[in-house]
């Protein structure tokens, strides 16, 4: 309990200079207030981290914290709080001791959530879509900021992407394209941008859903259209900065900022084409084509060494080699005939040279990425017990164990090396609340900080403590 402790006293102190700023107009208390902002720096520093955005805060899946329990207990982890919100598959994102998540409220059930049979079909519906921000202390709302929205999409039930904060500011990226940049203490609109007003922008049929993606000062974003596919914006005053790319169907993959061929390459996976670009300008580095089914473009592409790793629905699954020289690439190799892993959302860990993700099939699998060639694969983590098709699992590593979490609401702690899977305990940390053809899932990647995992479903928002006491 001591980081508990620790985190509240940091916690008063802040609220402490606040006061202390306030009543002495003169300035007398700077030293005293400098002290006490450090003290609380120093102690978040070291005993809790954010997760501010998609995949955390390196974007990579990894929780970098320590003191996480070895093995989940019997009972299940404690609950620090919960909170219900409406439902959405936007995960939630935690920053200085507030907790971001978008959902969406409407007056008719119907169309807040699809019915069984009408998933890929689009439904129009009325509506709000929110952005609520929670103290992590104890859940409760500190703001909301709500907007009229009518949806036009397939899978109606809520936001999509994850809230990205940084530098006091939530950037929020609704389902038909409405993007918001807040102010984070207060919810006040900083800026925003409708896609569809600004870049006449045709909704995909699963809604805007690619988190948005923070480079210095620029927000960068994945519209769609001729020209506009990928769009860069000043993060603090809206302003465009550039614009590139066309392209039928914008996809739903998040974009990413790797290192290869001696600069700084902007990854965008659309509907036809995986493509890098120059991040300052929008300028086109190199294309590839890949044919994806139905534009299903979601999975975020995993940079290693010198190799791009990317995964799609039925097969998709593609190695890109980069050029060490210069910003160039070409096919290593394509999946298919027992090559690779086709997972559809879950987002793939590379480690040591082999890749492990959950495939749609329901096989969790580990592969060789220099071959694509299968080494093992395993149905319990997407199930615990059979194959399960179109399961889900998301995959977030720490320290020498990995925390999965599938659609039907387990938190798992596991091993995995390429001599296979070994499960050291799990959990029900969720209800499966949205209905999908005969089964129930959740679709939306939790968050890890302050030794706490973050989870949603369409009911409620929960924080579970992971501390190792």
């Amino acid at each position: 309990m001591m980081y508990t402790q620790l985190r509240d006293a940091a916690s008063k102190e802040r609220n402490e200079v606040r006061l202390c700023q306030r009543w002495d107009p003169t300035g007398l208390c700077i030293r005293s207030a400098c002290s006490l902002i450090l003290f609380s720096i120093a102690t978040a520093m070291a005993f809790g981290d954010d997760w501010p955005g998609w995949l955390g805060p390196e974007r990579d899946g990894v929780w970098r914290e320590t003191g996480i329990v070895r093995a989940l207990p019997p009972e299940g982890p404690a609950v620090r709080w919960r909170h219900a919100i409406g439902s959405g598959y936007a995960g939630p994102a935690v920053a200085g001791n507030r907790v971001y998540v978008l959902d969406r409220v409407t007056e008719l059930e119907s169309e807040a959530r699809a019915p069984q049979d009408d998933h890929y079909k689009r439904q129009k519906g009325d509506g709000f879509e929110r952005v609520l921000c929670l103290d992590d202390s104890d859940g409760r709302v500190v703001w909301t900021h709500t907007y009229a929205c009518r949806y036009t999409v397939a899978y109606p039930a809520g936001p999509r992407a994850t809230p990205v904060v940084d530098d006091g500011k939530v950037y929020t990226l609704g389902t038909q394209g409405n993007l918001f940049c807040l102010d984070a203490q207060t919810g006040r609109v900083i800026w925003q941008c409708d896609f569809t007003e600004a870049f006449g922008l045709k909704i995909p049929t699963w809604g805007v859903s690619a988190q948005p993606l923070i480079d210095g000062d620029k927000l960068i974003c994945i519209v769609g259209g001729e020209g506009t596919t990928a769009v860069a914006f000043n993060k603090n005053t809206g302003e465009e900065l550039w614009r590139s790319l066309s392209s039928n169907d914008p996809g739903y993959s998040a974009p990413v900022i790797i290192r290869a061929g001696s600069v700084s390459q902007l990854i965008v996976w659309h509907g036809e084409a995986i493509n890098a670009l120059n991040p300052e300008t929008g300028a086109v580095y190199w294309t590839l084509p890949i044919d994806i089914w139905s534009g299903m473009a979601i999975v975020t592409p995993k940079h290693y060494e010198n190799s791009l790793f990317v995964m799609g629905f039925r097969d998709h699954s593609t190695l890109i080699t980069l050029d060490s020289d210069s910003p160039s690439a070409a096919f290593a190799w394509q999946g298919g005939d027992g090559i690779g892993i086709a997972g559809t959302m879950n987002t793939p860990h590379i480690e040591g040279g082999y890749l492990y993700a959950q495939d749609y099939d329901g096989m969790y699998r580990c592969i060789r990425l220099d071959t694509g060639e299968r080494v093992w694969e395993d149905p319990r983590p997407a199930s615990g017990s059979k194959a399960r098709r179109w399961a889900n699992v998301y995959t977030v590593k720490n320290g020498d164990r990995y925390f999965l979490m599938n659609d039907i609401g387990d938190l798992i702690i596991a091993k995995m090396s390429p001599d296979g899977y070994e499960e050291i305990s799990r959990s029900r940390i969720l209800d499966a609340s949205k209905q999908l053809d005969m089964r129930n899932v959740i679709w939306s990647h939790p968050a890890f900080a302050n030794r706490s995992i973050y989870a949603r479903n369409d009911h409620e928002i929960v924080c579970l403590s992971l501390e190792d006491e």
